[in-house]
């Protein structure tokens, strides 16, 4: 089978979806099918030449939802006759599009593609201005979705709000044996202090000002303690950082961007893992790779993270932006060594149903049954 993953978000700022689609493809490699990817590409030189990457657009930063999405804006793209020739060329046999409904560059390829056509849907948040605004228009070409995906219930629950219509879920996955419990810790951290592990860019809904505020409480009771925050350069970080040293906080350690090679070492480095976010979450990769890890998560009891989390069995549920019972439960943890491994070998049981493998043999199965209905359709 021929396919191509379709992703509106830059190639060169490495994200959620970019990974998703990536590690979905390398997989569909492995079962013996042909991979492409289109994405755009903010290289300030010419992208890399990669045969089966096709880079089309230049994105630019969208502020949305607390958080910067890098994907073009120019309608032009709505018109490229290079990606009209592509997708005419190479005649893929399945046309993936994650967040088919985001203009310009996936709506495109839905208008131009003549094949299978697949969307999934990876964002939830409470409403969406550009859903509602654009809906008239973009509802001329949802009939050309032959298939769709949630990556999560409430991923379902917030786009059925705008384009009603049948979606299966397929979570998202995680690789397993890269989060593996073999892998090396760094030594400068293992020095008896508990390791708390923050992973995320340091964006208003991702809610590490919560964190460090429950930190500042927690430090005075538990001098043993470290807050480790990973995660790549943006201005916020200057703004913490002019925080911590306002509260005149210690053991704060801002280590910037991981490498994919260095991430799994901080996880494994950490005693516990918190991801205070405030909502815009639909599923939380960082929570399935804390369970990888075999770590305890605290984690904020938004829809997303929910639906990974089971309360008090492979982690501790709080409210968001509540920095008290964030501090209280990260205090229960601290102290208490058994709850700790508790939590950690449950969570490593539950991401084990989320595998690449298995996610991806769930995606392979969803093409051949669509293109098996599309078949009977035409015939």
């Amino acid at each position: 089978m021929k396919i191509v993953q379709v992703s509106p978000y830059d190639y060169a700022f490495p994200g959620g979806v970019n990974h998703h689609i990536f590690c979905l493809g390398s997989k569909l490699t492995q079962m013996g099918h042909e991979v492409h990817y289109i994405l755009p590409c903010s290289c300030p030189e010419d992208p890399p030449h990669i045969d089966n990457i096709h880079f089309i657009g230049k994105p630019i930063p969208i502020h949305a939802s607390g958080s910067i999405v890098r994907s073009p804006i120019s309608p032009r793209i709505f018109y490229s006759a290079h990606l009209c020739e592509l997708l005419e060329t190479e005649k893929f046999d399945i046309v993936h599009m994650h967040e088919p409904l985001f203009p310009p560059l996936t709506t495109a390829c839905l208008r131009y593609s003549r094949s299978v056509n697949i969307g999934t849907f990876h964002a939830t948040r409470p409403r969406s201005w550009g859903y509602w605004f654009w809906r008239p228009w973009l509802n001329q070409w949802t009939p050309k979705l032959d298939g769709r995906i949630a990556v999560s219930q409430p991923a379902l629950d917030f786009i059925s709000q705008y384009f009603p219509g049948d979606y299966t879920i397929i979570p998202n996955g995680i690789d397993l044996d890269h989060f593996d419990k073999h892998t090396e810790p760094f030594e400068e951290y293992l020095d008896g202090k508990i390791n708390i592990l923050f992973v995320g860019r340091l964006e208003k809904r991702k809610g590490f000002r919560y964190l460090l505020e429950a930190y500042r409480y927690l430090k005075r009771e538990n001098p043993n303690i470290r807050l480790i925050v990973v995660g790549p350069l943006n201005k916020m970080r200057l703004h913490y950082k002019f925080i911590t040293r306002g509260y005149s906080l210690k053991d704060v350690v801002y280590v910037g961007y991981a490498s994919s090679e260095d991430l799994p070492r901080y996880y494994h480095t950490a005693d516990i893992f918190c991801a205070p976010a405030t909502g815009g979450e639909s599923f939380g990769i960082v929570l399935l790779e804390g369970m990888a890890a075999s770590k305890p998560i605290v984690a904020t009891n938004i829809s997303g993270y929910a639906s990974v989390i089971s309360r008090e069995v492979d982690g501790l549920l709080v409210n968001p932006k509540d920095v008290k019972t964030l501090a209280g439960a990260l205090d229960l943890l601290i102290n208490d060594k058994e709850l700790r491994e508790r939590l950690g070998t449950e969570g490593r049981k539950k991401a084990v149903q989320f595998t690449w493998d298995k996610v991806a043999r769930r995606v392979m199965d969803y093409y051949e049954e669509t293109l098996d209905k599309c078949t009977r359709r035409i015939n």
